[in-house]
């Protein structure tokens, strides 16, 4: 039985009522002894925690989208490295990573979606990818037209499906785009979740694991561009993300200004060791390479790239103003402090408009 299905979760609601139904009338009905009472009362009660907890977990992951399976949850499911190996260089331009995409088998999805399993020539990551085309894709009057792209990443625990699923950013920016509120974005969610067990690579090419960052901003990039009415130029691409995904964004885009012009960081963090499975963070090297605020202080020259980054204090404000104080031109930073709302779905959700409004200003 799927993790994320209402069948599911369905099931955990009955349980739990049972539970507690079953144990309400048993209590003083049961025969025996004293000693098996209390052991069988002991088991009702562990019983009645048990599947509450399992409802309310159930519940969680489904508002969030932590997990898609059981194998995920568990930390069972096989690794979506196909080869650890160092990078490949990227393909000629003749030679198309061309894939299929069928509708998205998730209706909480949304319509539109689309999904494909790519398998990453230069990453060695085999993944699902998740891609939604705006209204204006399949109209006759934009059909010579190449649409702006920005990928969306999900922190950790996180699926890709997430921000399509949770965060609503289709069925919120649909209208918005059809009235030419904000630009007809491509929106591009690949699988961040690359590593069997309890690992987050952190969106980086860790040696010997995984190569993450390749797989995002050289893989799904490429496939994107070559399957679809996709601009290549820089400036046309946005990287987003919150929590852990967040950090990813702001990450790629100061390594990769020739990839990305733009990126937004939800409740982000500078620091690799702001999540606690990290890798990067287990590694000393990796930890300061992996730094955004490293990596914009080391860069030879400031990355042309323009971030807009959110947060409450205590929950990423902080070291977005510590970016901001140590920008230079061409870099910019506008950085938005968020009152209220925790580090939470419900507060990411409610800035999608604005982020979006932000990205085609900026883009423009």
């Amino acid at each position: 039985m799927s993790l994320t299905g209402t069948p599911f979760y369905i099931t955990t609601i009955v349980l739990a009522t049972a539970a507690v139904v079953l144990a309400l009338f048993a209590w003083n009905h049961i025969p025996g002894p004293k000693p098996v009472k209390i052991v069988a009362r002991l088991f009702m009660l562990v019983t009645c925690q048990f599947t509450a907890i399992l409802m309310v977990f159930v519940m969680v992951n489904n508002a969030n989208s932590l997990y898609d399976t059981w194998d995920d949850f568990l930390g069972t499911g096989g690794s979506h490295v196909v080869e650890a190996r160092e990078p490949a260089p990227p393909p000629a331009p003749e030679q198309k990573l061309l894939t299929k995409f069928e509708p998205a088998g998730d209706g909480k999805m949304g319509e539109g979606v689309q999904e494909t399993n790519l398998k990453g020539p230069q990453s060695g990551v085999e993944a699902e990818v998740y891609v939604w085309l705006p209204p204006q894709y399949k109209d006759p009057a934009f059909a010579d037209k190449k649409f702006p792209v920005v990928e969306l990443l999900p922190g950790y625990p996180g699926s890709a499906k997430a921000w399509f699923g949770t965060l609503d950013v289709n069925k919120q920016l649909k209208s918005m785009m059809a009235k030419g509120e904000v630009a007809p974005f491509i929106l591009v969610s690949p699988r961040t979740k690359l590593l069997a067990g309890q690992e987050d690579t952190g969106c980086a090419d860790v040696p010997g694991k995984a190569n993450a960052d390749t797989w995002i901003s050289g893989d799904v990039r490429r496939m994107v561009i070559d399957n679809f009415r996709a601009e290549s130029d820089p400036k046309h691409w946005a990287i987003a993300g919150y929590s852990a995904g967040a950090h990813c964004a702001t990450r790629m885009a100061l390594l990769h200004p020739d990839r990305y012009g733009a990126a937004v960081s939800l409740s982000g963090y500078n620091d690799p060791k702001g999540e606690s499975d990290s890798v990067t963070a287990k590694d000393p090297a990796l930890r300061v390479s992996a730094n955004p605020l490293t990596i914009l202080k080391n860069a030879q020259q400031p990355p042309k790239v323009a971030l807009y980054m959110a947060g409450e204090k205590g929950d990423g404000f902080g070291d977005a103003q510590a970016l901001k104080a140590a920008t230079k031109p061409p870099t910019a930073i506008t950085v938005a402090e968020i009152s209220g709302g925790g580090h939470g779905t419900d507060v990411w959700r409610r800035m999608v408009p604005d982020v979006f409004r932000w990205l085609t200003k900026t883009m423009a």
